[in-house]
């Protein structure tokens, strides 16, 4: 029993104390122990003939409805094209959109893109957004790209009426990984002799030209032969590879500790992004600036590209499936050399249409017919 008014106390099914209110036939079940103060409001409430209400809970990934964030778990569950992506893909989407989604619309305002309505979007918001992210010009496109799915969203569902993103151009200046110059790899290879590990995964990505999503997965039974055979982590393709000699040589000198080429000293296999950053310190202990691991990828192709290599050598070789991609790396390639190359080809033509014929002539020249006089009236 207890002094409080009306309260009361009973044992349930399970043998144990509970505690009531209850008057005029009204029976309320109250929460906690007397003095606790969940039991205090709900007792107030009682007296005053409130009635209880409960407790509200939001769930971690709710999504507000015609939301961004709405439209894009939509396109992430409903959309056909995106569910056949290679998994890869999808999940880089999908931590683009989730970096979107977290960002705050305006600095100090809690607001985030996750909770911004699809109706109240505006074209000087997403311009906002772009402006915002003049910085990282990456991120800026790749924000446009998901944004854009979410808006399909809203437009196929009638949330919205039109695009608040149509004809928004948004191509800013971005500065790829450029090839190593020859003074660079010479640098680099005598930071790094043969036998260390920084040799042996610069001879590995400059001697295949693989994306660094490949490198770190290439084991020792891979290179055992004289071909090396692996599939694309980015595009599923199958490449058989020539093990060039130099790249014999520097797997041969290479330490050996685990089942990986690229693994750690302790044996454990080395991520793509920490394989990004051990590399960005071995150059910096190099001396080398904007020496990129991909750049070792872009130095392959624009080779190849300089001595002749055919686009589908190129492809074939790096493992594109697009003949814009590969063309990328031709562009790379020694402007003045391929321009003398290609001159020299057409010289003997350009001297015959300029007027100076080569050789003396043959034949007799060919009489010229005359036309009849026209008779004047």
């Amino acid at each position: 029993m207890t002094d409080i008014p009306f309260v009361s106390s009973y044992k349930d099914r399970h043998g144990r104390l509970r505690w009531r209110y209850r008057r005029k036939g009204v029976s309320v079940a109250l929460p906690g122990q007397p003095g606790d103060e969940a039991f205090q409001r709900a007792y107030e409430a009682a007296q005053q003939g409130r009635p209880k209400r409960a407790e509200v809970v939001r769930h971690p990934n709710h999504a507000r409805p015609q939301t961004l964030k709405a439209a894009w778990r939509h396109y992430a569950q409903h959309d056909a094209d995106f569910r056949r992506l290679r998994s890869t893909t999808r999940d880089q989407y999908i931590a683009r959109a989730e970096r979107l989604l977290a960002m705050r619309v305006a600095d100090g305002d809690p607001l985030t893109w996750a909770d911004v309505p699809l109706p109240d979007l505006r074209r000087r918001h997403v311009k906002a957004l772009l402006s915002r992210m003049s910085d990282r010009p990456h991120a800026g496109a790749d924000a446009l790209i998901v944004l854009r799915k979410m808006i399909m969203v809203g437009l196929d569902l009638e949330w919205i009426q039109h695009d608040p993103t149509h004809m928004l151009r948004y191509r800013p200046t971005i500065e790829g990984h450029r090839a190593w110059t020859d003074g660079e790899r010479a640098q680099f290879e005598a930071r790094y002799p043969i036998g260390t590990m920084q040799r042996t995964i610069y001879a590995l990505a400059l001697y295949t030209g693989q994306r660094r999503s490949d490198l770190v997965r290439i084991s020792w039974r891979d290179v055992a032969g004289d071909r090396l055979a692996l599939t694309q982590q980015k595009t599923g393709k199958r490449l058989v590879l020539p093990i060039l000699p130099m790249l014999r040589e520097a797997l041969d000198g290479a330490p050996r500790h685990g089942e990986l080429v690229t693994a750690t000293e302790d044996g454990q296999p080395r991520s793509a992004e920490g394989l990004t950053n051990d590399w960005a310190r071995w150059c910096r202990s190099a001396k080398l600036s904007g020496t990129t691991l991909h750049g070792l990828r872009k130095t392959l192709g624009k080779l190849l590209a300089e001595t002749g290599a055919t686009t589908r050598e190129l492809m074939d070789v790096l493992g594109h499936d697009a003949i814009a991609h590969a063309e990328l790396y031709s562009r790379a390639a020694d402007q003045e050399a391929m321009a003398k190359a290609g001159l020299e080809k057409v010289e003997s033509r350009l001297r015959v249409v300029a007027g100076e014929p080569r050789g003396e002539p043959s034949g007799a020249p060919r009489p010229k017919s005359l036309k009849p006089l026209r008779r004047v009236k």
